[in-house]
């Protein structure tokens, strides 16, 4: 049958049901969870966060991550005029958040601190270049298999993620915890490694691979850490709080301190720490301090046959 005459989908009688049942549930929510009151479709714009993240990595890296007709003597210009912009942009979703988490805010209050915000990132750009830099070189040194630092900065997924997760981590602790958070949701998307801004990484930091990554919001890693796929820095259950992103929270995730290696599957749980300097071997689980200069092994286990198990 022709599209034009297909007859209109006649839904059951019961669905007017449902839809009360719905509105109902809906009803019931925002008596019983006023810290969660609903205000609405408007939220930070996930598309837009991602034009955000193109632009400021043009602007961090304008030779490499520019348009092709960029040189050396234009791309101040180009960084100016896109920081310009792209800032603009960032801070209208910073106002939107503010408008969602303070439904009674005013437009001049909102500016203000939105402007406040803004300002504050921007004034970080330039270390977060240096850093990002450091991460650049940690992972060119760290991987053999790695042709150029350029090879890292256009192909590794891994490195990506470690992009969005410095420039998240900015906002969240300026107090923009919604942005942060979906900018680390867009890193997990496109990466598969999942880090939340709240987490604090130091210099010259490598994961390795990166697929199935996971670093929990209190987690501490210090300079010159080595993650490969599969690791996880989880935290300890505990309930949500009211508690704002600039707010320090208790530490529920691992602290990881300098130099520390940690190989593909294993899973550190809860605030443990392992020391400078320890070398994690895969598929381990860890709930416990680690000392420094340490090396933890997987246990071997030995399949044996009936004739073996005889003897």
């Amino acid at each position: 049958m022709p599209l034009a005459e297909a007859p209109p989908i006649a839904f059951p009688r019961e669905l007017d049901d449902v839809i009360d049942q719905l509105r109902r549930a809906r009803i019931d929510w925002r008596a019983a969870h006023d810290r969660h009151v609903e205000h609405g479709p408007r939220f930070p714009s996930r598309r837009a966060l991602e034009r955000v993240l193109r632009e400021l990595g043009a602007a961090l890296f304008p030779l490499r991550l520019g348009p092709p007709e960029l040189t050396a003597q234009n791309e101040n210009a180009f960084v100016a005029a896109t920081l310009e912009s792209v800032l603009s942009q960032l801070s209208a979703q910073i106002g939107i958040e503010l408008r969602a988490t303070f439904p009674g805010i005013g437009s001049i209050e909102e500016g203000r601190e939105a402007d406040h915000i803004i300002g504050a990132f921007a004034a970080q750009l330039p270390l977060i270049r240096r850093a990002l830099d450091a991460d650049l070189q940690a992972a060119y040194a760290g991987d053999p298999s790695a042709c150029s630092v350029d090879e890292v900065l256009f192909a590794y997924p891994s490195y990506s993620a470690v992009i969005h997760h410095r420039l998240a981590h900015v906002l969240h602790r300026l107090g923009a915890p919604l942005v942060a958070r979906s900018i680390a949701e867009i890193a997990h998307r496109q990466t598969g490694v999942d880090i939340h801004p709240g987490a604090t990484i130091g210099a010259s930091f490598f994961i390795d691979h990166g697929t199935g990554v996971v670093i929990g919001e209190t987690a501490e890693i210090g300079d010159r850490v080595r993650l490969y796929q599969g690791v996880t820095l989880g935290g300890e259950p505990g309930e949500a709080t009211a508690t704002r992103a600039t707010e320090r929270r208790p530490r529920r995730h691992p602290r990881l301190d300098d130099d520390v290696v940690v190989h593909a599957g294993t899973v550190i749980v809860g605030p443990v720490t392992i020391g400078a300097r320890a070398r994690l071997d895969g598929n381990l689980w860890i709930r416990r301090d680690i000392p420094a200069d340490s090396h933890v092994e997987a246990l071997l286990v030995r399949v044996t046959g009936p004739e073996t198990a005889r003897r």
